[in-house]
């Protein structure tokens, strides 16, 4: 056995067989530091361009204004990277070389032509989606500078997501892990460079992110260049085979979509918010924080639930169906909770990090005191939806999705909080429509699972 061959075996976790508390567990640890990884490394850019460039002030709003269009963008990205990993893992599970093969060539080709097209959206259209969005005009040069610079790395991104994909599929989720921490490091480097070294501001920023996805995504295809088996890379090969794109584009559209209407639907929270005064504005902001990096460590075990769940259904393992789901949906119930309880007791120094004013940390202090119980809640409906993904179903649960979390909390807004108009009326929604969305996903999935798997029926 070579030592390439041993070495990737190594770095895999085994799927189809053994123990899936401990393979799950392998898989997405690595995951979960990679998700903690793009958090803090995001966070750089904010805390370099307000602490080091020239013109501070302007240069944090400047960054700060486009995160609901980056966020929109990059979902977007993401939620087609799973459709890729959800294809690739039922290919590998039923030993279908061929269609593996004709799923990697496809899905470079979508997440490559994705990119490009929201590169070129966000390069013709900075200002006036930024006007939309009411962004100050003092912050609007340097907003749209920055947006139109960051997007030359969004083709990058797509194509790291595409590889993401693959790899987890097979098992290998330390790879990438690697690839972000190299092309992170490379960007924090880079943005005191450019914002100290030469003097830039969030333009500065904004060439070190781009920089640093296309070291990723050269890394990650690099890799798939290299590799012998089915999930090899060949640029001879590169066409859009119908089947196969349908494939990822049934799962990876819905999954990206939702991602971009949470972002539209919390536009409607922030609006309730924004009817408070500064400080309870400010401290919500600290706290919100603590969502990004509660929900992507959780997230690292929806991913694998949609793995383990779509690689057995290939392997026509049943049984570790179900399991992979409740097993999952368990762990990430486990770590939602715990970062919940850590918060409780650890929250004020959290905020302290993000603020200074013990108004401010009193004020988020009365967010963290209420989402601290939600966090755990969550898992309940995004594990169903992981699973049902992992089977082939993904526009059923994102229509639940945006009516469960999307049109239910808007209602919520103009009738609960707009009754009681309190703090904790405005963040007990996402309990309530996590409770409500979760349930319904659940059944779903169920019925999903008897139909599509019990009965044998093809995707």
């Amino acid at each position: 056995m070579s030592k390439t061959v041993t070495r990737r075996r190594a770095l895999t976790v085994e799927m189809t067989s053994g123990s899936l508390w401990k393979n799950i567990l392998l898989f997405s640890l690595p995951l979960m530091m990679t998700q903690v990884l793009e958090v803090l490394f995001n966070l750089s850019d904010v805390a370099i361009a307000g602490k080091y460039a020239y013109n501070t002030y302007i240069a944090l709003g400047a960054v700060g204004s486009t995160t609901t269009l980056v966020s929109l963008f990059t979902g977007l990205l993401i939620g087609v990277g799973a459709g890729v990993n959800v294809a690739a893992a039922r290919g590998l599970g039923m030993e279908d070389n061929d269609n593996v093969e004709k799923t990697v060539h496809s899905s470079f080709l979508i997440c490559l032509g994705l990119g490009v097209l929201v590169c070129l959206v966000c390069v013709f259209f900075a200002e006036p989606m930024l006007r939309l969005l009411n962004t100050k005009e003092e912050f609007l040069p340097g907003a749209v500078l920055y947006l139109k610079l960051y997007a030359i790395g969004l083709p990058g991104m797509g194509l790291y997501n595409c590889g993401n994909g693959i790899l987890s599929a097979t098992g290998d989720t330390k790879r990438p892990l690697v690839y972000l921490f190299i092309a992170g490091v490379l960007n924090v480097v880079l943005n005191l460079v450019f914002v100290i070294g030469c003097n830039m501001s969030a333009e500065g920023v904004a060439i070190a992110s781009a920089i640093a996805q296309w070291v990723s995504a050269i890394l990650i295809v690099i890799h798939l260049l290299r590799r012998q088996d089915a999930c090899r890379l060949d640029m001879r090969k590169l066409r859009l085979h119908p089947m196969a794109a349908k494939r990822v584009l049934m799962i990876g559209i819905p999954s990206g979509l939702q991602n971009a209407i949470f972002a539209v639907a919390n536009l409607f929270v922030q609006a309730g918010l924004n009817s408070f005064d500064e400080i309870t504005v400010s401290g919500a902001a600290a706290a919100a924080n603590a969502d990004t990096l509660v929900f992507n460590m959780m997230g690292a075990f929806y991913t694998a639930c949609a793995s383990f769940v779509s690689r057995n259904w290939g392997a026509g393992h049943k049984d570790r169906i179900t399991k992979s789901y409740l097993i999952s949906m368990f762990y990430a119930f486990a770590v939602g909770s715990i970062c919940g309880g850590l918060l409780l007791v650890f929250g004020r120094q959290f905020l302290s990090l993000f603020a200074d004013k013990p108004e401010v940390i009193d004020a988020g202090m009365d967010r963290l005191q209420i989402m601290a119980f939600s966090y755990g809640i969550g898992a309940l409906m995004d594990a169903s939806i992981a699973a049902s993904r992992g089977i082939g179903k993904s526009i059923a649960p994102t229509i639940m999705v945006i009516m469960g979390s999307c049109v239910f909390r808007v209602i919520w807004i103009y009738t609960v909080f707009a009754y009681f108009h309190t703090v904790p009326s405005l963040y007990l929604l996402y309990i309530f429509s996590w409770v409500i969305t979760g349930i319904a996903e659940c059944i779903y999935f169920r019925a999903a699972y008897k139909k599509s798997i019990l009965k044998a029926q093809i995707w």
